[in-house]
């Protein structure tokens, strides 16, 4: 029944916001106030924080999104899991509800774990990500990856299955970009920076000549 509540609430909220698609489906989920949804985007049992989007289309479930953070259409995030070392892979014999509606055993078993989306990362198109994953603040995953692993910061992923394509900086920028942790500064500070957001090594070194900033 909260389900219930919980959509019929987020379609009161999307007719306000225009960040808010109200064709979108949400329950059991918070939304940053800065983050938006596109039409169609389901967000079931998730968190995402501010200046993050979903794309159209998108079915992303227990999934915790960090701030910066574009997801473009299409996206299937927390692909929930079946027991491969059972006899049977049907979810007839485990605990909990089904789409069946039928049980012969309530065997345990954890279908879906908590995928965690970093900061300032971008999720190409028509992505696959399997439960439980770990995406590291600032990685880019390539169009129509699938993706088994976790990924390191600041890595370039493609493929199916995705692998490491090359990394965005050397390792002691991405050092400095992971200490700095930009996304989680206010809104003034950032502005106050954000031009020199094209070129990593003079945004960081104007950084470093103002830390009393």
């Amino acid at each position: 029944m909260k389900q219930y509540f919980d959509v019929i609430g987020y379609k009161c909220k999307a007719l306000f916001c225009k960040r808010l698609s109200f064709s979108a489906t949400v329950f059991g989920s918070e939304i940053g106030k800065y983050a938006a949804l596109k039409p169609n985007a389901r967000f079931y049992g998730s968190q995402i924080a501010d200046y993050s989007y979903i794309g159209r289309n998108c079915l992303i479930q227990d999934s915790v999104i960090g701030k910066f953070t574009s997801i473009a259409d299409g996206c299937n995030i927390g692909l929930p899991s079946h027991p491969i070392e059972y006899v049977s892979i049907s979810p007839v014999f485990l605990v909990g509800k089904n789409l069946l509606g039928k049980h012969f055993s309530e065997l345990k078993f954890e279908a879906t774990k908590t995928t965690q989306i970093g900061n300032d990362v971008w999720i190409g198109s028509n992505v696959l990500i399997k439960a439980g994953l770990k995406i590291g603040d600032g990685a880019i995953i390539g169009a129509g990856a699938v993706v088994t692993h976790d990924i390191p910061p600041y890595e370039i992923w493609a493929g199916n299955p995705a692998k490491c394509i090359r990394k965005r900086f050397d390792d002691a920028t991405i050092q400095k970009l992971i200490d700095l942790k930009w996304w989680d500064w206010e809104d003034q500070k950032i502005r106050h920076y954000a031009s020199l957001f094209s070129s990593p090594e003079a945004f960081l070194k104007e950084v470093e000549s103002c830390q009393d900033f």
